[in-house]
């Protein structure tokens, strides 16, 4: 449904992809593995969940390891295994990018499941499993989108029954807001640092722009 090809842009700039070895782990059919094939890199499709579909990789093998929505999931038992996984198949400068969606939009309201995007909305706070996790998160504001109302009416109500076709009725136009998280972690120990350092600063300017007081205009005092 990303028809701006959204998310394999912020693939490639976090990244990068083009000319590196890179690991897919998504479901079967999941599309990102294609996508990521017209950047020029050299893709291994895997299917399924880590550790068990990275196991027939050697250590230090890719330069970015991309896991896709069911790929790498927090909250799961195997939460820190999975991390133990990436950071054995990855290169000690590589990357680590784990898309998911991030709720907040007009598709979780459509699939209706609270707990769900209570979760989803969990993964994204500071202290969350990523974040918590030196994680850090870039959202993407892609689009569901169909050529007529007609189109996007048929398609909701088939894929979705009674409330996709109530969400079809006050659409004002064919298409729907879709918002999906991307979580990136850089092996290399320093450049988190230096991310760390950087998110420091920016709270310490925020901070010190809160504390300062306001500024006062001066007037020209008239002569006596």
């Amino acid at each position: 449904m990303d028809v701006e090809a959204r998310i394999p842009a912020a693939l490639q700039a976090l990244g990068p992809v083009t000319d590196r070895d890179v690991c897919v782990v998504e479901d079967a059919g999941g599309g990102l593995a294609g996508q990521l094939l017209g950047q020029g890199g050299w893709i291994r499709s895997l299917a399924g969940t880590l550790p068990a579909s990275t196991r027939s990789i050697p250590d230090s093998r890719a330069d970015v390891l991309v896991a896709g929505w069911t790929g790498f999931r927090p909250g799961a038992t195997e939460w820190e295994e999975q991390l133990q996984e990436a950071r054995r198949v990855l290169r000690p400068d590589g990357r680590l990018l784990v898309v998911h969606d991030y709720g907040r939009d007009e598709v979780t309201n459509l699939v209706g499941d609270a707990p769900r995007a209570s979760e989803l909305i969990d993964w994204s706070r500071p202290s969350g499993p990523f974040l918590g996790n030196g994680f850090r998160i870039r959202v993407l504001h892609c689009l569901w989108r169909w050529d007529t109302q007609d189109e996007a009416t048929e398609v909701l109500t088939l894929c979705f029954g009674d409330s996709g076709a109530v969400l079809a009725a006050t659409m004002r136009r064919p298409r729907l807001a879709w918002k999906v998280a991307v979580y990136y972690l850089a092996m290399d120990a320093a450049a988190n640092d230096d991310v760390a350092a950087a998110k420091l600063a920016r709270a310490a300017k925020r901070q010190a722009r809160v504390a300062a007081p306001p500024a006062t205009a001066s007037r020209p005092v008239a002569p006596a």
